[in-house]
């Protein structure tokens, strides 16, 4: 959610593996930075909360800001979280681009640029607000399963591969990763009925999962990431931003008169979900009647294929936002 600036002081981290640089800009000057280095774990997450009580900073003044790092990142958050920080957890991209040009770079001076931007745009700031238990065990799950299926799929093309060059080679490899192969089957398996039991069990899951999963065209595993990297609908708040996030929504391309490039998307985005999107748009432009007669009417009207993809990716998402903002399956629309 957006908030209007409160803050004093700025916190600006940034992450690596065993250590992290702490950058705070006392009473929004800029030249009041104060800079110090810890170790990336508890022990060390303690060690900076003491130390920006010795400048008078706390949980309700301070806005700490990083960057998305993924695991790394993890325990600064979630210890951030349990001392009731205002954490703002932004890409990394936006921070560069904010900034200009810029001469020169370490870690001391990354975590300083992120202060800034802290505080120079925290009227905008971005409230982190944590997944709950169940939808971080989902997120972890699919992550495992994402691997698993992987490791499957290169087996197997392997497998095939060989086929078509060397026959006994092909039947040995076969044979030697049939345990292995079954193994995985297994193991994804355990994960799928984890998975289910986590929805079945948290209520407000389970209405939001046989919510978006009710729009034609939109399968389970879709659904799922879906409700992992909006943490349950709740960090986008209109349909366009979450399509933009997806990489579905088309943008202008023009500038004066001699530059007239066609619209297209943006090439930073989720990609994991712009892929599962394209696979749903493909189902349902095959199997709903209403999206099939749509890609049908724009072929034929002459417009790009892909483009017309990409629209329904698009028109699955704003489906998908408008049953979980009315609370309700998606009902099909009954022409008269």
């Amino acid at each position: 959610m957006y908030v209007m600036s409160k803050f004093k002081h700025f916190l600006g981290i940034d992450v690596s593996k065993n250590f992290f640089d702490a950058v705070i800009i006392l009473d929004s000057q800029k030249n009041k930075g104060l800079h110090s280095q810890f170790e990336n774990n508890t022990k060390g997450m303690s060690k900076l909360i003491k130390w920006m009580k010795t400048y008078g900073a706390d949980n309700s003044n301070t806005l700490a800001c990083l960057e998305h790092t993924g695991l790394y990142g993890k325990i600064i958050i979630n210890q951030l979280l349990v001392f009731d920080f205002s954490v703002w957890v932004e890409m990394s991209l936006k921070i560069i681009r904010s900034i200009g040009v810029q001469r020169g770079k370490n870690d001391k001076i990354d975590a300083q640029r992120i202060a800034y931007y802290a505080m120079k745009n925290a009227d905008e700031a971005v409230i982190y607000t944590a997944p709950r238990e169940p939808v971080e065990k989902t997120r972890k799950l699919l992550s495992l399963r994402d691997k698993l299926v992987g490791i499957r799929a290169a087996m197997k093309k392997q497998i095939k591969e060989l086929e078509g060059f060397d026959k006994e080679l092909s039947k040995l490899s076969s044979k030697s990763l049939k345990h292995t192969l079954k193994a995985i089957e297994k193991d994804l398996a355990g994960i799928e009925k984890q998975i289910d039991d986590l929805i079945l069990c948290d209520e407000n899951l389970s209405r939001i999962f046989k919510q978006a999963s009710s729009v034609p065209g939109v399968g389970r595993i879709t659904t799922l990431y879906l409700i992992c990297f909006t943490n349950e609908f709740s960090w986008y708040s209109t349909p366009r931003q979450l399509a933009c996030y997806c990489g579905v929504v088309p943008f202008e391309y023009t500038s004066g008169k001699s530059v007239r490039g066609r619209p297209r998307v943006h090439n930073m985005a989720n990609k994991t979900m712009k892929k599962h999107l394209h696979l749903c748009a493909m189902t349902a432009v095959t199997y709903d009647s209403e999206m099939k007669q749509y890609y049908t009417r724009k072929v034929e009207e002459g417009k790009n294929k892909m483009l017309v993809i990409n629209n329904v990716r698009n028109k699955l998402v704003h489906r998908i936002c408008a049953c979980i903002r009315e609370n309700r399956t998606f009902e099909k629309r009954i022409s008269a």
